[in-house]
């Protein structure tokens, strides 16, 4: 299938990308002034270079609205390009309701405490429908001449079947969302796959819980780690699995890793710790260093180059 790429590329090639912000607009700007960006009629804007954005804008952070107001202006007059994280997905299927007047996410106890900050931040509903339909206008995915960048996880088939129910600019069509929402359609799968990650579901009886204490009977897969290697470096799982005996029969698809001879990609989403920012692969990088659990804002700062390294991350 014919996939459009984008053009509107600065004329030498210089992207910032920058991670998960979560609210946290002193952080944002303090990273942004560190680049380079300044100030012109309250807008931020660099000489050469442009700005690219991973998603998750909103939740956990103290700051929801003050970011949205740095980043929309940004993004509208083209000093910067953003794709759409879990978290403005979720955002959009919390406030959208199905043909029998539900909410596509559902106002569970879970979903109220995550979106809380949002919610708070943006009380009014007409006020809050705003940045809704600002949300629906971010795409799944953005691919240059050059490098790919997405908030997880670039598939080639969850890409394929995207592509069906993405409008020319890589945004999900407004009569998508209902099917992007239905656990059993291919397209909630494909949406699943690029905005949270790839996973594999764990032998029967064998479950976790993750940093926010729910249980998962299902493992995200890293990626980025050569095939041959070891289950347990390919599997994001809680510690009290990391030996388990049940899991040594367990295979992974073959076509779940980035080709390694691939566009350099720019994932955020994974809440990394490491204390010096480094690629997680030659050809990928994840941006996102967990600024919502007393980590820091990281940018990535790409110059052109096809091997990526750790000199070009900003924090």
């Amino acid at each position: 299938m014919y996939r459009k790429e984008l053009t509107n590329s600065t004329p030498n090639k210089r992207y910032d990308i920058i991670g998960d912000i979560h609210g946290h607009a002193d952080a944002l700007e303090k990273l942004l002034e560190k680049l380079g960006y300044k100030k012109y009629q309250g807008v931020y804007k660099h000489v050469t270079n442009k700005a690219i954005f991973l998603g998750d804008f909103i939740d956990r952070g103290p700051n929801q609205r003050r970011v949205l107001d740095l980043v929309m202006p940004m993004v509208n007059q083209g000093y910067a390009m953003s794709v759409m994280g879990n978290h403005e997905f979720n955002a959009i299927s919390y406030a959208t309701l199905d043909q029998a007047g539900q909410p596509l996410r559902k106002h569970s106890v879970k979903n109220n405490k995550q979106h809380s900050a949002f919610l708070e931040a943006y009380p009014l509903a007409e006020e809050r429908q705003v940045i809704i339909d600002w949300f629906k206008t971010l795409p799944l995915y953005i691919e240059t001449e050059s490098i790919r960048v997405v908030h997880a996880n670039w598939n080639d088939r969850a890409i394929q079947i995207l592509d069906k129910y993405l409008d020319n600019n890589q945004r999900l069509k407004d009569d998508a969302y209902d099917r992007a929402s239905a656990k059993e359609s291919e397209l909630y799968h494909a949406v699943e796959t690029v905005l949270k990650g790839p996973e594999v579901s764990l032998p029967g009886g064998v479950s976790f819980s993750d940093n926010d204490g729910i249980v998962r009977t299902k493992a995200r897969v890293n990626w980025w780690v050569p095939n041959e290697s070891l289950l347990e470096e390919k599997l994001q799982l809680g510690s009290e699995l990391k030996n388990a005996q049940n899991l040594k029969t367990m295979a992974l698809d073959d076509g779940v890793n980035y080709d390694s001879k691939a566009k350099p990609l720019f994932v955020g989403h994974y809440w990394l710790k490491d204390q010096i920012p480094k690629p997680l692969s030659g050809n990928s990088v994840c941006v996102d260093y967990s600024i919502a659990k007393s980590g820091k804002l990281v940018a990535y700062q790409w110059q052109g180059e096809e091997v990526l390294n750790e000199s070009q991350f900003v924090w």
